[in-house]
């Protein structure tokens, strides 16, 4: 028995569950000396949704952001949270895009860099383990957990043994459903820790009501470290509580050390945002509460306001028990993947068009037939003849690393961009995400030239740039 160590990702993770990655980097900079000094194993800040944010809603520059985190915070490990092969957008790049980002990020300030994949492919996750390692930082693989037939404990195991093998210095069990249970939780980290030799910690987040037993349980069975988030944006569709645990540890064998005192000081700040998040509606009664649909559709909190969302605007609101009924079948038809960004938007909208045609497969998004085509990695299970026929014809599908099929980029993008480039760092926002990435770049253009940059727009005809 050890002391458990605590990540707290309330600016990062928390704050993308609660209020859409909606929180400034001017509302952070009055914490971040605090939460530098609470004791923290690490502090998640980056990666995930809140780069695209940034540049689409915030018009902010998020290496900029990364800088000033560094800058802020001296004594603490700064975390980021990659999509392999995705990096932070929703299609795989080529090599040199990945190894460049991975060795910006580090550069700008990043200790900590946790990869997963979707579809659990290692082969996605090899170039960003090996760019982190290349640079001295810290590669975490994140297991992206879920249930079926296939996803047994055996299967875990097998995959946490292939992630230490490659180079992991520590493996997280990322449940960004809320579907690890307390039994299965403690079996899992109990299987982890008898087959290999690095850090375990555990992710999960409140969508279903259980994590916080789960996350018990998994200390139980020897997990090293937890990711929490301070309590005004934590729970609903975020992760358990930072105070809540420290409380709950204290006195005991898992004892965290930490001061509830010094993280009183933060939660009452936090309180401001959070009370004026709910006034202007950022924040959503919707996604404070405990949705059970997860656990019996296993679908994630952020992927049900989707469903939702498209059913309302498709005037079919009355569909939405049955659609939740369709993506367990989607899901089998297209090999068990997890529900985590790119699959479960995947998913959810096939089961949607499902519903909605009136007939299975009738209408076929692009997406869906780059899962079955491979463009993705290879599925948990192969998926069936039939229904690789019904998506994709007589097509042959990629059995390669999907990467392996694209060829290098920098240069061609850095061609594009080259007149709206101030940094290096700009090649790769626009790499990932062109044209929020040029807006921001004509808003930044706007300021320094004593322009209104809400009078910039996309055509260039306010000021030349």
């Amino acid at each position: 028995m050890s002391k458990v160590k605590i990540c707290d990702c309330t600016l990062r993770d928390g704050q993308q569950s609660l209020i859409a990655t909606r929180m400034r980097i001017e509302e952070m900079l009055p914490m971040l000396g605090k939460l530098d000094q609470i004791g923290f194993h690490a502090l998640e800040v980056w990666g995930g949704a809140t780069f695209d944010s940034c540049l689409r809603f915030l018009k902010e520059d998020p290496w900029e952001r990364l800088r000033t985190f560094r800058s802020n915070i001296k004594n603490t490990k700064l975390q980021m949270l990659l999509r392999g092969q995705n990096i932070l957008g929703y299609k795989h790049y080529p090599d040199d895009v990945v190894e460049m980002f991975v060795r910006k990020s580090i550069e700008n300030g990043i200790d900590i860099i946790r990869i997963f994949d979707a579809l659990n492919d290692a082969r996605n996750l090899e170039t960003a383990v090996k760019a982190t390692k290349a640079e001295n930082a810290h590669a975490q693989l994140a297991i992206s957990y879920t249930t079926s037939k296939v996803h047994t404990l055996e299967y875990f195991v097998e995959l946490a043994k292939r992630y230490e093998s490659m180079g992991a210095d520590s493996i997280c069990i990322k449940d960004m459903a809320g579907l690890l249970l307390p039994k299965p939780a403690y079996e899992l980290v109990k299987a982890l820790k008898e087959n290999v030799s690095v850090p375990i910690e555990v992710h999960s987040h409140y969508t279903s009501g259980v994590a916080a037993m789960t996350y018990l349980k998994a200390i139980e069975a020897g997990a090293d470290i937890i990711d929490t988030d301070m309590s005004p944006l934590s729970m609903g569709t975020a992760q358990p509580a930072t105070e809540v645990f420290v409380g709950t540890l204290a006195g005991t064998d898992y004892d965290t050390g930490l001061d509830l005192e010094k993280l009183s000081e933060i939660s009452a700040y936090l309180k401001t945002i959070r009370e004026s998040a709910l006034e202007s509606g950022l924040l959503s009664t919707k996604v404070l509460g405990v949705d059970i649909a997860t656990l019996r559709y296993q679908v994630p909190g952020g992927m049900l306001s989707n469903l939702v969302s498209q059913l309302k605007n498709a005037g079919a609101e009355d569909k939405y028990e049955e659609v939740l009924k369709e993506i367990p079948r989607v899901r089998e038809d297209l090999g068990f993947p997890p529900l985590v960004t790119p699959s479960s938007q995947i998913v959810g909208t096939q089961a949607v068009f499902n519903v909605l045609m009136g007939e299975r497969y009738k209408m076929i998004p692009k997406e869906t037939k780059d899962i079955v085509k491979g463009m993705y990695g290879a599925t948990p299970v192969p998926i069936s003849n039939e229904i690789r026929k019904k998506i994709i014809g007589d097509e042959e599908p990629v059995t390669c690393r999907p990467a392996d099929l694209l060829k290098p980029e920098l240069p061609a993008i850095e061609a594009k961009m080259h007149d709206y480039k101030e940094k290096e760092e700009d090649v790769l926002s626009y790499a990932l995400f062109p044209q929020q990435a040029l807006d921001y770049f004509r808003f930044r253009k706007a300021q320094k030239i004593g322009v209104d940059p809400n009078l910039a727009d996309a055509s260039n005809k306010v000021y030349p740039i």
